[in-house]
Formats: C-alpha cells, structure tokens, sequence
C-alpha cells in the first residue's frame, strides 16, 4: 500500500492567512483568549516553524485547544501529530478518534487519513471494504487523493472486484485535478488496454504531464519508453534524459540505467567512471542489477581498480536476490578462483541456481562442469542435456559455441541416451519457463 496517498493537511484557511500576516504577538493573545482560528494556526506555526522555531509539542497543545472547541482542521491535524508521533507518542487509536470528529464534520482530508489507517491496518485490522468506504466518501467531495486510492483499489481488486473501467473513471477524475500519480497510472491503463480503448497517443501524453510535473516514476517510464522504442522511434538521448531526471531524484532503477547508458555509450559519451558513480548510488538501494553490473565494472577494472574481492562482494549481494547474471558470475568467480578460493563444488552450486532460472551462460556452464567433470561426477549425458537447453534458450547470442558443444558430447552418446537426455531436458525447460513467469510477476 505504499502508493496510497496519505494527506498531512496543514494548509492555512485565508483567513489563518491573514491572520499569520499580524502581528504574532496579537495572534498568541487571540489564541490565549480562546480563539478556535489563532490556536489552530498557532499550532500550524509551531509544527512549521513558521515565525517560530519548531516545536511539535507546542503544535499539539494549541491543536489539542482548538480541536477541543470543534475545530475540524485542528482535529485532523492532531490527528496527524498522533498517527505520526509527532509531539505524543504514537497512538493510532487517537488518530482514528480525531480523523473521525473531524469526518463527521464533513472534512475531508480526513476521511481519506481514515481510509489509509484502515487500508494499512495501522492500530485497526486491515480492512479494504472500510478503507474503500471512506475514500469513497472523501472522492465524492472532490479530492484528487481519494480519487486516486479509489483508482488503485479497483485496479487491484482490494474491497471490490477488480473493475478496469471504475479504476480509469477515478484516476481520470484525480488526473484532470493535476494528481500525477493518477496521470501515470491512467496513462498505463491506456497503455494496455485495460478499462479503456488502447490509446499509446494519449498514454504519451498523460506520461508525459506527470512526468513534466516531477513525477519520478513517469520519468522512469518514458526514458523506457524511448530506449526500447515502444510506440516511439527508439532515442537513446531522449531516453537518456528522462532517466537523469529521475536518477537525480533518487530513482534506483534509473540510476542503474544511466549507469548502462555511460558504461556503453548509449546516448551520451561513453565514461566507466560516470557508469561506476551511478551503479553504486543504485546499488546502495539494493538494485541487484546494479549490483551486478558494479561487480563486473569491478572484476573487468572499468571505472576502477580491478578488485576480484569488491566483485565478488557484488556478485553475492545482486546472486542473493536471485539475480541469473550474479548467480552465473559468482560461479565463474569460484570456479577460476578469483576473489575466492577455487571451489568447483561451489562454482556447480552457483551456476546451477543461475541455470535453473534461464541464464544462459549458466546454462552452457553447468554443461562444460558435467563434461569436464568439475564439482560433479564426469557425465556425457547430463552435459548434453544441459547443452541442449541452452540452444533451445530464448537468448540467441551464443547459440553457435552452445551447439558445438551439444554436437561434440552427442557423439559420446547412444541413441537411447540422447533420446532420454532431450525428454529430461523438456521437463527441465518447462520448470524454468515456470519460474521465470513467477519472476516476472
């Protein structure tokens, strides 16, 4: 539930403007006489530290006084300072008791806060059906929040069934409001297809708003968009400019992708240093394709000084998250020796775990282990079976070494073995196609 949109509303009304515009001093006195208005936005000046230095207790005594006197804003906000722990101590109990005095009052901000305590299961069992309930209510009024927690729960099927349709009417609502996590999400369902009539025109432009506006994730998205060519003529420079901009902002996946982009000049010059600066800021989020790729910047010395150590240190992080590359890597580390102490048992280990998975060069691998008989018992026919799968893999680059092998251990081989080795290397196709459906899903 981490793209639900919770809101900490702490917008001054125009007259709390105003009022933040006098003379502070009058405003303190206004809220000691029990001015429900000055104590509110005396509490939103202290938990600011707006014309006052930062205090969140003193925001939540004058948010407590005005909440006290029926003050639905200030209700909501203590409710803020409950649920996050700001000023008190966290007690989400406290939160719900005040979104809801200020829900019954019509508010609401604070109806979609119930609906994400609810949808969270933060101090209350989760519930989706409730959760979808009070974003309702709150979508109702207009608020491009709800609209959009509205969308996300009919697309996912979370307190309804799963409606396509009912989803791209309510991110459209939140879309036309400028909310970019909905023009994203909108621009998807146009995308696929899904709810609405397939429309990559309209998917683009709605991206690309989001995008315009500093969503991180649509600037991902279309520097995707651009490097793989879909629906578009592939550009590597607009690509790459999308990626920077939410490289820039933090966006692990592409960081990693302009880590790519330098490591092989992909619409920019090529520069393994710049390469190696963005695999590590991606790679200290724990994307494991940076990982691998800093690991092999590290083994080849690209970028840096060649250290087998520091790869293989990569490698493991990136082969324990099950990335096929870092578990083919790390197993040709033990298998050579390199930052490790040769251990072909090891190296079997490691590239039967990238094989099983679909990675090719642990596919060819494991076949040369078996013929050579390295970390496993010498055997023709397993060697051959191994072979096999990988010609048949859907990766094509390396299909005329692969066959060589597979025709060179055939000739060590009866009929009947070759026979029973391809029935042995179907089934272990169909598993490995099977588990990388489950990966990608």
């Amino acid at each position: 539930m981490n793209n639900l949109i919770l809101i900490f509303f702490f917008i001054l009304s125009f007259s709390s403007v105003l009022l933040a515009q006098t003379d502070l001093t009058e405003l303190r006195l206004n809220a000691a006489n029990g001015d429900a208005e000055a104590q509110y936005t005396l509490g939103c000046y202290y938990e600011n530290g707006d014309n006052v230095n930062q205090d969140f207790k003193e925001a939540e005594k004058w948010y407590r006084l005005a909440a006290e006197q029926g003050y639905m804003n200030a209700q909501n906000n203590l409710g803020t300072m409950y649920e996050s722990g700001k000023g008190v101590t966290q007690n989400y109990t406290e939160a719900i008791k005040w979104y809801r005095l200020a829900a019954e009052q019509g508010y609401g901000v604070s109806k979609v806060n119930i609906g994400v305590i609810y949808a969270k299961g933060l101090g209350v069992n989760q519930d989706y059906k409730e959760a979808l309930k009070w974003f309702l209510l709150a979508a109702e009024q207009g608020y491009a929040q709800a609209q959009y927690n509205l969308g996300l729960f009919y697309v996912n099927g979370q307190g309804t069934p799963q409606d396509y349709k009912e989803a791209a009417k309510w991110f459209r609502l939140a879309a036309d409001q400028g909310e970019t996590e909905a023009q994203k999400c909108l621009g998807a369902l146009y995308e696929m297809g899904n709810g609405v009539k397939k429309n990559h025109k309209e998917a683009m432009k709605l991206f690309r708003s989001a995008a315009e506006q500093g969503n991180v994730d649509a600037q991902s998205y279309l520097g995707m968009i651009y490097e793989q060519g879909f629906g578009v003529k592939r550009n590597y420079k607009e690509s790459f400019k999308w990626y920077k901009l939410a490289a820039e902002r933090g966006n692990p996946k592409a960081q990693c992708k302009l880590g790519i982009f330098y490591q092989f000049g992909l619409g920019v010059n090529l520069d393994y240093s710049e390469a190696v600066k963005w695999y590590i800021l991606a790679a200290e989020q724990n994307d494991n394709i940076a990982q691998n790729n800093l690991g092999v910047m590290y083994n080849t010395g690209q970028g840096v000084k060649q250290d087998y150590n520091e790869a293989c240190k990569w490698y493991r992080l990136a082969a324990d998250k099950r990335n096929t590359d870092a578990l083919s890597n790390l197993g040709f580390m033990y298998s050579e020796g390199l930052g490790v102490n040769q251990d072909h048992d090891e190296a079997v280990k490691w590239y039967r775990l990238g094989a099983e998975q679909g990675n090719l060069q642990a596919q060819i691998n494991m076949g040369v282990m078996y013929l050579q008989g390295k970390g496993v018992t010498q055997d023709y026919k397993e060697a051959f079976k191994w072979f096999f799968i990988a010609c048949n893999n859907r990766n094509k680059e390396d299909y005329y070494i692969t066959s060589k092998y597979r025709n060179h251990v055939k000739k060590k081989l009866s009929k009947q073995q070759i026979k029973e080795a391809i029935i042995e290397a179907k089934e272990m196709e169909k598993l490995i196609d099977c588990q990388m459906e489950e990966r990608q899903n």
